[in-house]
């Protein structure tokens, strides 16, 4: 782990600017973008890109520090799985810069895809986010305590995915126990990573199929306007 001091980014962030435009000047919402398994890749950025085409300064760090996906994979499961490590100090570094960065309003919410997803469930119960967004992102075993008191949160699931049977209906039945604003659906024909293009040019494409994994174009358009009008009333009006 990096010793730069919170209230920084990182040079290896990714960091996505909004266009100043009349409707919406800065300062803006922030959001931190929690990528993949494959790392911060040009997919990933591509989603920090579109956040902040809708008027969010998004940030992504590289959970992976430069290092390749095959060496840091396994090891971000265990954290994941073990629901602490030094991935969950970095997101809330990053959490804490963003707020402080000058363009930032100070308010801050988490987007996560895949193994992403899984680390902004987990966020989503800690303190200090202002709404997550969790995409296709592996449940807790403890997913009652986990979501106890969450921060509102927006999730996407799809039905064809193999590795993640349910997953939409038990986390819908944890948030509406604790109470927690929160808006989730299942998409019938969808697969697992149906917002990643990477899906689409990989050669591994049709096995991906197989798997229950795959881009779905209108899938990916109708969450990604749901998080949007989700992340504008909890974020934005915060």
């Amino acid at each position: 782990m990096a010793t730069t001091a919170p209230t920084e980014l990182l040079a290896t962030d990714y960091l996505a600017r909004p266009v100043k435009v009349s409707d919406r000047e800065g300062p803006w919402p922030g959001v931190v973008v929690v990528h993949d398994a494959f790392g911060a890749g040009n997919d990933m950025k591509e989603q920090a890109d579109w956040l902040a085409a809708a008027g969010y300064l998004a940030v992504m760090p590289d959970l992976y520090e430069g290092r390749s996906t095959i060496r840091c994979v396994q090891g971000a499961f265990r954290q994941l799985t073990s629901q602490k490590g030094p991935i969950f100090e970095q997101l809330e570094r990053v959490r804490v810069a963003v707020a402080a960065h000058p363009d930032c309003t100070g308010t801050v919410g988490v987007i996560g895809f895949c193994m992403g997803g899984g680390f902004a469930l987990l966020m989503a119960g800690r303190p200090g986010w202002g709404a997550a967004s969790v995409n296709y992102g592996q449940l807790p075993k403890n997913v009652d305590e986990v979501l106890s008191a969450p921060c509102p949160i927006v999730a996407s699931f799809g039905g064809k995915d193999k590795g993640l049977p349910g997953a939409a209906a038990k986390i819908e039945a944890a948030l509406t126990k604790s109470g927690a604003t929160h808006d989730v659906k299942e998409y019938p024909e969808a697969r697992h990573g149906f917002m990643n293009r990477v899906t689409v040019a990989s050669p591994l494409t049709p096995l991906m199929k197989v798997m229950g994994v795959g881009y779905d174009h209108d899938a990916a358009a109708h969450a990604k306007s749901r998080i949007l009008e989700f992340f504008d009333t909890h974020l934005r009006q915060a």
